[in-house]
């Protein structure tokens, strides 16, 4: 974390996504770590994760209404269910040359990118 002064809820608060695969929100971190830190609050918890995403400590990743978190900032993509709105890694390889073939059409630098799929989970498949 370059450039941020560290505290025990913005280390607790890491230490706990960095655990976890499940891309949790804002809230779900709260109730996560509310046990161990009764007095923290839910405006502390999306203070401190707005700071370490902007500083590229962790991934946001938006789906238009809520923020998911990742702690696990290596290239890999994700795909939002549209049913049941949770995060999912995709376990596939990193395409190679795509940050090259996105430069083509941009004006600009691509440093790297972001990809996330859209679809039904096979939990809310199996639903139907």
């Amino acid at each position: 974390m370059p450039g941020v002064k560290h505290s025990r809820q913005r280390d607790a608060l890491l230490n706990n996504l960095r655990l976890r695969y499940d891309h949790p929100t804002a809230e779900e971190l709260y109730m996560s770590l509310k046990s161990e830190m009764p007095n923290i609050s839910l405006g502390t918890i999306y203070r401190n994760l707005n700071l370490l995403s902007d500083d590229g400590t962790i991934l946001k990743i938006s789906d238009g209404g809520v923020d998911h978190f990742d702690a696990h900032t290596h290239e890999h993509y994700h795909m939002l269910c549209t049913e049941c709105k949770h995060v999912y890694d995709v376990d596939m390889p990193v395409i190679e040359g795509l940050n090259e073939q996105a430069q083509k059409y941009v004006n600009g630098t691509v440093n790297a990118h972001f990809l996330l799929f859209n679809g039904v989970c096979e939990n809310c498949q199996n639903k139907k």
